[in-house]
């Protein structure tokens, strides 16, 4: 979906810093596509559950000369596991990506938001269910809206902080062809997201001033199993 959103943010004549840890070469692909829009597109390449290169990273924002206008914070990982045998050191590694680095990269982005600004950060319908396979990941994302909801309320009136929360839109790679397509047939819509679909979600944030703090769940139905 990172490349969704960059590329509808383009569309709408927003000069793009797109932000890569290891897809280095899909970040330069992407870029290029970007500046075929006729935009100016750059990317950097750090680990955001490092507090020090997301420092960095904000440098370099700062080195492009641009008023950062939109933040999007989609990164994550989603790791199986057990609740009954989480080690301390996997629990950190999802939360340090995960919900960590959205609130610190929301703290350096108020900073320069001086004008005002949007922050958008990407959850999951998983974020209100019991997926006892996924469990740190579920907690990440519940931590991630309740964090949604104390930035809006911190950072008002000039800057507006929502989230969006898809549901099936890209089959995973973690899953068989069988258990993605049980997935689908449980969504009452019986299809999953199409991708321009969730992207509706940004524009429609970006459009209207008057929203903030709230969780746009686009997801089929699939919140209401």
């Amino acid at each position: 979906m990172g490349h969704d959103f960059a590329i509808a943010l383009a569309r709408m004549g927003y000069a793009i810093l797109l932000h890569c840890h290891q897809a280095v070469d899909k970040a330069k692909a992407l870029a290029g596509e970007i500046q075929a829009i006729g935009v100016p597109a750059n990317f950097y390449q750090c680990d955001l559950s490092d507090p020090v290169q997301i420092d960095s990273l904000f440098s370099f924002v700062d080195s492009l000369g641009f008023n950062l206008k939109v933040l999007i914070s989609s990164a994550a990982v989603m790791n199986r596991g057990d609740l009954q045998k989480i080690a301390p050191n996997e629990f950190d590694t999802t939360m340090d990506l995960n919900l960590r680095a959205p609130l610190l990269c929301a703290q350096y982005a108020a900073l320069r938001m001086k004008s005002g600004g949007l922050i958008i950060n990407i959850s999951d319908i998983g974020a209100q269910k019991n997926w006892t396979g996924y469990p740190i990941y579920v907690v990440s994302k519940a931590g991630l809206e309740m964090l949604t909801r104390l930035l809006a309320r911190t950072y008002a009136p000039a800057i507006r902080v929502n989230a969006i929360a898809p549901g099936l839109v890209y089959e995973s790679a973690n899953l068989h062809s069988g258990e993605w397509n049980k997935l689908v047939q449980k969504v009452p819509l019986q299809r999953a997201a199409r991708p321009e679909e969730v992207v509706g979600a940004l524009e429609f944030l970006i459009k209207n001033d008057y929203i903030t703090g709230q969780t746009i769940v686009v997801d089929g139905g699939y919140s209401l199993l």
